[in-house]
Order: structure tokens, then sequence, then C-alpha cells
């Protein structure tokens, strides 16, 4: 890893780091807030980033949707640090886990896609994923006749790789 900062799986006692940083940058438009319910519930969904010691200074989360697609959600690095490489490499663990749960596809829905173009994603339609992402949506106030994000998604490998 990195000198200057580490990646591991989030623990219970980040979540209110993880809050903080999540409702920091909702309030700049470019994500939905979640709940301290939601991010209890979904806590294993969740990798940090520390840099300057123990501080959690960004988050990433990869949601499994279905058995060959998960969503890379709630990605945030706090503004002091970006610019660092650390969203990349939140990214990255991401799409490691992904791999090592064998599921072929990742995608994400973003107000930011040139950082997901650097890192090999496509655009997609929305169309095309599952309706069970709606369910996050729903909360957005964008929804559904405002929504300016894009959907990205990134083959990890194909099905017949999985054999």
């Amino acid at each position: 890893m990195n000198k200057e900062f580490d990646i591991r799986k989030a623990k219970i006692i980040d979540v209110p780091t993880i809050k903080k940083l999540i409702d920091d940058h909702a309030e700049e438009g470019k994500m939905i807030r979640r709940s301290f319910a939601y991010l209890y519930e979904n806590i294993r969904d969740f990798f940090v980033v520390q840099a300057g010691g123990n501080e959690v200074v960004g988050c990433v989360a990869l949601h499994v949707v279905w058995e060959d697609l998960a969503e890379i959600k709630s990605l945030v690095v706090s503004s002091a640090y970006r610019g660092k490489g650390m969203g990349e490499e939140l990214i990255q663990a991401s799409l490691d886990e992904a791999r090592t749960l064998k599921i072929p596809r990742v995608f994400a829905l973003t107000a930011v896609p040139d950082f997901f173009y650097r890192m090999k994603f496509k655009v997609i339609r929305k169309k095309t994923l599952p309706h069970k992402i709606w369910a996050d949506c729903v909360n957005c106030t964008h929804f559904p006749d405002d929504c300016q994000e894009i959907a990205v998604a990134k083959k990890i490998y194909l099905k017949r790789d999985l054999k």
C-alpha cells in the first residue's frame, strides 16, 4: 500500500466518520445521504482510506446486487485529500473484492463520470440495470426526471472464466 495512506475494510467505529463524509458530499449535490441505520446494516460493504495516522478520509461500498452484478456506492474522499490517488485505490479495492466474489460486472451511478472513465468504466443505459437499484434512487430529490447521474459499468471477466 501507499505509505501516505492505507485502504482497509470498514469497522463499526468508522460509521460516524463515514456518515459525515457522505453527508458533506451530499451537501454538494453529488450523492444521496445514507442513514446511520443504512450504514450499520451495510458496514460489511464498505472500505475506508486512512491517512495521517488513523484518520478516515474516504470511503466506498461494493454492494452485491445479484449473482453477476455489484454496485459501487458512496465513493467519497475528503476535499482536503482529493487528487492523491485515494479514490482510485478505493475503486481498486472494490474491484478486487468483486473478483474474489467472482462477480463479473460492476456498475456505478455517478455525477462524476470522468473519474470512472479513467478507471476504464464504460457508459451504459440506466434502463439496462436491474430494477432493484431504483430502491436507492427513489430517495433522491432528483428522481426520476431530474437525475443527472450517469450509469457506468466495467466487466471484470466473463462468466465462462468462473469455471
